[in-house]
């Protein structure tokens, strides 16, 4: 399923613009205009990030990544071939994007590994608006519908097995801490396979350009989503 969102060249992997957008929209349903690949402020979804760390690197029972910078087209990251606890993903002059730690058993099953990670982006994916918007309701706040800003700040997961076949991600809990214009958002989700819960895990987000809710205003943003998903989507 991955090969065609990325282009190996070596222990170096790099995006297109294409491969990024397809992926956004087509695997994660993610249609956040950053990832279009005529913007201005383009990058690659950082859910695509993860899941070539966990084709490179296997899936391990706990894993944290933590994203330090926006991947830009054609950038070139260094996979380094290790089997170390903590791993920096860099380009090749050294700027890091990626961080991420592991430790628990690993698996190199890749049927399970894309199970997973296609639970996972699909989840990921959905945050705007099933999840954020009634969590700005709740806190008086918005983005700004102009230019709305929504970081891709980290996540985790702890699995109590890999022994799974088929996993499921669901919503546990939800918070957005509102400070000024920007805003730390949490998202906690519960990992279950074959009738049981198997393990847990958070995405980390953080949203700029505050400013008090406007029902109309948001529910614009809304609309004009809807409608990119409509005419860009496949699902």
């Amino acid at each position: 399923m991955l090969e065609k969102y990325y282009r190996p060249h070596g222990h170096q992997v790099s995006f297109s613009r294409d491969q990024a957008s397809q992926f956004a929209k087509h695997v994660a349903n993610d249609f956040n205009p950053i990832h279009d690949p005529e913007s201005k402020r383009f990058c690659v979804p950082g859910d695509l990030l993860f899941a070539v760390c966990l084709k490179k690197y296997g899936l391990s029972q706990h894993m944290s990544f933590t994203f330090s910078g926006m991947v830009g087209s054609d950038v070139g990251l260094v996979f380094p071939e290790t089997d170390a606890a903590k791993i920096d993903i860099a380009d090749e002059n050294g700027k890091q994007y990626l961080h991420f730690e592991r430790d628990g058993e690993t698996t190199l099953d890749g049927s399970r590994i894309e199970k997973l990670v296609y639970q996972y982006v699909q989840f990921s994916g959905h945050n705007f608006p099933h999840i954020l918007v009634p969590l700005m309701a709740q806190q008086g706040v918005m983005i700004n519908p102009g230019r709305p800003l929504v970081i891709y700040q980290g996540m985790e997961i702890r699995l109590d097995t890999l022994d799974f076949t088929t996993p499921e991600l669901s919503l546990a809990d939800s918070t957005l801490d509102a400070q000024g214009k920007r805003g730390k958002v949490r998202l906690e989700f519960n990992i279950e396979a074959d009738g049981a819960t198997i393990g847990s895990g958070s995405k980390h987000m953080v949203l700029s350009g505050l400013r008090p809710y406007d029902e109309a205003k948001l529910q614009e943003l809304i609309d004009a989503y809807a409608e990119r998903r409509r005419t860009m989507g496949t699902s």
